[in-house]
Protein backbone atom coordinates (compact mmCIF):
# COMPACT_ATOMS: atom_id res chain seq x y z
CA UNK A 1 0.00 0.00 0.00
CA UNK A 2 2.85 2.40 0.73
CA UNK A 3 4.09 1.93 -2.82
CA UNK A 4 0.74 2.94 -4.30
CA UNK A 5 -0.22 5.80 -1.99
CA UNK A 6 -0.53 8.02 -5.11
CA UNK A 7 -1.27 11.36 -3.46
CA UNK A 8 -0.69 13.00 -6.87
CA UNK A 9 -2.41 10.87 -9.47
CA UNK A 10 -4.91 10.34 -12.23
CA UNK A 11 -8.34 8.98 -11.31
CA UNK A 12 -10.54 7.07 -13.74
CA UNK A 13 -14.03 6.21 -12.51
CA UNK A 14 -16.65 3.68 -13.54
CA UNK A 15 -20.12 2.77 -12.29
CA UNK A 16 -21.24 -0.87 -12.40
CA UNK A 17 -23.95 -3.05 -10.92
CA UNK A 18 -23.22 -5.63 -8.22
CA UNK A 19 -23.76 -8.36 -10.78
CA UNK A 20 -21.19 -6.85 -13.15
CA UNK A 21 -18.71 -6.43 -10.29
CA UNK A 22 -18.79 -10.13 -9.37
CA UNK A 23 -18.06 -11.10 -12.97
CA UNK A 24 -15.19 -8.59 -13.27
CA UNK A 25 -13.59 -9.72 -9.99
CA UNK A 26 -13.60 -13.31 -11.23
CA UNK A 27 -11.65 -12.20 -14.29
CA UNK A 28 -8.94 -10.22 -12.45
CA UNK A 29 -8.57 -12.27 -9.25
CA UNK A 30 -5.20 -13.74 -10.27
CA UNK A 31 -3.73 -10.34 -11.18
CA UNK A 32 -4.40 -8.18 -8.14
CA UNK A 33 -3.72 -8.34 -4.43
CA UNK A 34 -6.51 -7.41 -2.02
CA UNK A 35 -6.07 -5.26 1.07
CA UNK A 36 -6.79 -7.23 4.24
CA UNK A 37 -6.72 -5.76 7.76
CA UNK A 38 -6.95 -8.24 10.64
CA UNK A 39 -8.59 -10.75 8.33
CA UNK A 40 -11.18 -8.24 7.05
CA UNK A 41 -11.32 -7.35 3.35
CA UNK A 42 -14.26 -4.94 3.55
CA UNK A 43 -13.54 -1.53 5.08
CA UNK A 44 -16.20 0.93 6.16
CA UNK A 45 -15.62 4.62 5.42
CA UNK A 46 -17.65 7.53 6.82
CA UNK A 47 -17.19 10.96 5.30
CA UNK A 48 -18.37 14.47 6.13
CA UNK A 49 -18.09 17.01 3.31
CA UNK A 50 -17.74 20.76 3.83
CA UNK A 51 -18.91 23.52 1.52
CA UNK A 52 -20.12 27.10 1.71
CA UNK A 53 -23.77 27.79 2.52
CA UNK A 54 -24.41 28.44 -1.18
CA UNK A 55 -22.60 25.24 -2.29
CA UNK A 56 -19.63 26.89 -4.02
CA UNK A 57 -17.59 23.66 -4.38
CA UNK A 58 -20.61 21.76 -5.72
CA UNK A 59 -21.49 24.51 -8.18
CA UNK A 60 -17.95 24.75 -9.56
CA UNK A 61 -17.95 21.01 -10.19
CA UNK A 62 -21.42 21.13 -11.74
CA UNK A 63 -20.29 23.91 -14.08
CA UNK A 64 -17.25 21.94 -15.20
CA UNK A 65 -14.64 24.18 -13.57
CA UNK A 66 -11.18 22.74 -13.06
CA UNK A 67 -8.81 23.88 -10.32
CA UNK A 68 -11.53 22.93 -7.86
CA UNK A 69 -11.49 21.76 -4.24
CA UNK A 70 -13.23 19.15 -2.14
CA UNK A 71 -12.80 19.35 1.64
CA UNK A 72 -13.87 16.53 3.90
CA UNK A 73 -13.32 14.67 7.13
CA UNK A 74 -13.09 10.92 6.73
CA UNK A 75 -13.20 8.15 9.30
CA UNK A 76 -11.65 4.78 8.48
CA UNK A 77 -13.87 2.77 10.78
CA UNK A 78 -11.98 -0.54 11.12
CA UNK A 79 -8.66 1.25 11.63
CA UNK A 80 -10.16 3.75 14.11
CA UNK A 81 -8.35 6.65 12.43
CA UNK A 82 -9.65 9.89 10.95
CA UNK A 83 -8.26 12.58 8.66
CA UNK A 84 -9.09 16.04 7.44
CA UNK A 85 -8.55 15.72 3.68
CA UNK A 86 -8.17 18.29 0.91
CA UNK A 87 -8.55 17.18 -2.70
CA UNK A 88 -7.63 19.49 -5.58
CA UNK A 89 -8.49 18.72 -9.20
CA UNK A 90 -6.03 20.55 -11.47
CA UNK A 91 -6.80 21.99 -14.89
CA UNK A 92 -4.87 19.02 -16.32
CA UNK A 93 -7.20 16.54 -14.69
CA UNK A 94 -4.82 15.35 -11.99
CA UNK A 95 -5.94 14.83 -8.38
CA UNK A 96 -3.71 16.17 -5.62
CA UNK A 97 -4.52 15.10 -2.08
CA UNK A 98 -3.34 16.45 1.27
CA UNK A 99 -4.43 15.32 4.69
CA UNK A 100 -3.76 15.61 8.39
CA UNK A 101 -4.74 13.22 11.20
CA UNK A 102 -7.55 14.33 13.49
CA UNK A 103 -8.92 12.70 16.69
CA UNK A 104 -12.44 12.23 15.34
CA UNK A 105 -14.97 13.54 12.84
CA UNK A 106 -16.62 16.42 14.68
CA UNK A 107 -19.10 18.60 12.80
CA UNK A 108 -17.44 21.97 13.30
CA UNK A 109 -13.97 22.83 12.01
CA UNK A 110 -11.71 23.83 14.91
CA UNK A 111 -8.96 26.47 14.72
CA UNK A 112 -6.21 24.00 13.82
CA UNK A 113 -8.32 22.49 11.05
CA UNK A 114 -9.20 25.91 9.64
CA UNK A 115 -5.51 26.85 9.73
CA UNK A 116 -4.57 23.66 7.87
CA UNK A 117 -7.15 24.39 5.18
CA UNK A 118 -6.03 28.01 4.83
CA UNK A 119 -2.31 27.21 4.67
CA UNK A 120 -2.62 24.30 2.24
CA UNK A 121 -5.32 25.70 -0.05
CA UNK A 122 -5.18 29.49 0.26
CA UNK A 123 -8.95 29.47 0.70
CA UNK A 124 -10.62 31.90 3.07
CA UNK A 125 -14.21 30.69 3.17
CA UNK A 126 -16.86 30.07 5.79
CA UNK A 127 -17.16 26.29 5.44
CA UNK A 128 -19.99 24.34 7.01
CA UNK A 129 -20.78 20.61 7.09
CA UNK A 130 -23.10 19.75 4.21
CA UNK A 131 -23.24 16.07 3.29
CA UNK A 132 -22.59 12.82 5.13
CA UNK A 133 -21.58 9.82 3.04
CA UNK A 134 -20.86 6.23 3.98
CA UNK A 135 -19.71 3.24 1.95
CA UNK A 136 -17.93 -0.09 2.16
CA UNK A 137 -14.65 -0.31 0.24
CA UNK A 138 -12.63 -3.14 -1.27
CA UNK A 139 -9.09 -2.14 -2.25
CA UNK A 140 -7.03 -3.94 -4.89
CA UNK A 141 -3.37 -3.30 -5.69
CA UNK A 142 -1.19 -4.06 -8.69
CA UNK A 143 2.26 -3.00 -7.43
CA UNK A 144 4.13 -3.31 -10.73
CA UNK A 145 2.08 -0.66 -12.58
CA UNK A 146 1.71 1.03 -9.91
CA UNK A 147 -2.05 1.05 -9.55
CA UNK A 148 -4.70 0.98 -6.85
CA UNK A 149 -8.34 0.04 -7.45
CA UNK A 150 -11.02 1.11 -5.00
CA UNK A 151 -14.43 -0.53 -5.17
CA UNK A 152 -17.14 1.28 -3.21
CA UNK A 153 -20.50 -0.30 -2.46
CA UNK A 154 -23.39 0.02 0.03
CA UNK A 155 -23.41 3.79 -0.50
CA UNK A 156 -25.50 6.05 1.71
CA UNK A 157 -25.96 9.83 1.65
CA UNK A 158 -27.46 12.13 4.26
CA UNK A 159 -28.36 15.82 4.04
CA UNK A 160 -30.66 17.73 6.37
CA UNK A 161 -31.97 14.46 7.94
CA UNK A 162 -32.82 13.04 4.50
CA UNK A 163 -31.16 9.73 3.66
CA UNK A 164 -30.63 8.06 0.29
CA UNK A 165 -29.19 4.54 0.01
CA UNK A 166 -27.84 2.97 -3.20
CA UNK A 167 -27.79 -0.80 -2.71
CA UNK A 168 -27.19 -2.06 -6.25
CA UNK A 169 -24.58 0.47 -7.40
CA UNK A 170 -20.81 0.14 -7.24
CA UNK A 171 -18.35 2.97 -7.93
CA UNK A 172 -14.96 1.77 -9.15
CA UNK A 173 -11.97 4.11 -9.20
CA UNK A 174 -8.70 3.28 -10.94
CA UNK A 175 -5.90 5.34 -9.37
CA UNK A 176 -2.65 5.54 -11.30
CA UNK A 177 0.51 7.61 -11.41
CA UNK A 178 -0.09 8.04 -15.13
CA UNK A 179 -3.16 6.92 -17.02
CA UNK A 180 -2.63 3.40 -18.35
CA UNK A 181 -5.49 2.00 -20.41
CA UNK A 182 -3.72 -1.39 -20.53
CA UNK A 183 -4.56 -1.90 -16.87
CA UNK A 184 -6.01 -5.42 -16.48
CA UNK A 185 -8.94 -4.01 -14.50
CA UNK A 186 -9.70 -1.38 -17.14
CA UNK A 187 -9.52 -4.05 -19.82
CA UNK A 188 -11.95 -6.25 -17.86
CA UNK A 189 -14.36 -3.30 -17.62
CA UNK A 190 -14.00 -2.67 -21.34
CA UNK A 191 -14.96 -6.27 -22.11
CA UNK A 192 -18.19 -5.69 -20.19
CA UNK A 193 -18.79 -2.50 -22.23
CA UNK A 194 -18.48 -0.35 -19.11
CA UNK A 195 -17.44 3.17 -20.04
CA UNK A 196 -15.49 5.66 -17.98
CA UNK A 197 -17.65 8.23 -16.18
CA UNK A 198 -16.87 11.45 -14.35
CA UNK A 199 -18.64 11.13 -11.02
CA UNK A 200 -18.27 12.60 -7.55
CA UNK A 201 -19.91 11.05 -4.50
CA UNK A 202 -20.29 14.51 -2.99
CA UNK A 203 -21.93 16.02 -6.05
CA UNK A 204 -24.21 13.05 -6.68
CA UNK A 205 -25.33 13.06 -3.05
CA UNK A 206 -26.10 16.79 -3.14
CA UNK A 207 -27.87 16.49 -6.51
CA UNK A 208 -30.07 13.67 -5.19
CA UNK A 209 -30.98 15.28 -1.87
CA UNK A 210 -30.87 19.08 -2.16
CA UNK A 211 -33.88 20.38 -4.11
CA UNK A 212 -32.71 23.92 -4.87
CA UNK A 213 -29.21 23.37 -6.37
CA UNK A 214 -28.43 23.34 -10.09
CA UNK A 215 -28.31 19.79 -11.42
CA UNK A 216 -28.92 19.96 -15.18
CA UNK A 217 -25.38 18.79 -15.97
CA UNK A 218 -25.80 15.77 -13.69
CA UNK A 219 -29.21 14.61 -15.00
CA UNK A 220 -27.72 11.99 -17.33
CA UNK A 221 -25.67 10.51 -14.48
CA UNK A 222 -28.67 10.49 -12.15
CA UNK A 223 -30.73 8.63 -14.77
CA UNK A 224 -27.93 6.07 -15.16
CA UNK A 225 -27.73 5.55 -11.39
CA UNK A 226 -31.50 5.15 -11.09
CA UNK A 227 -31.46 2.59 -13.88
CA UNK A 228 -28.67 0.55 -12.27
CA UNK A 229 -30.33 0.83 -8.86
CA UNK A 230 -33.50 -0.73 -10.26
CA UNK A 231 -31.59 -3.90 -11.28
CA UNK A 232 -32.28 -6.74 -8.84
Amino acid sequence: MDGVELMNRTDTKFVVSLEQLISILQEVKNTYRILEIDGVRFSRYETLYYDTDDFLFYTRHHNGKRNRWKIRKRSYVESSISFLELKFKTNRGRTQKQRTAIPDVSLALNNDEESFIGLRSGLDLNLIPQLKNGFTRITLVEPSLPERITIDLELTFEWNAQIKALKQIVIVEVKQEKRNRLSPFVQALKKKHVREISISKYCIGIAMLVPFVKKNNFKEKLIKLNKLESIK
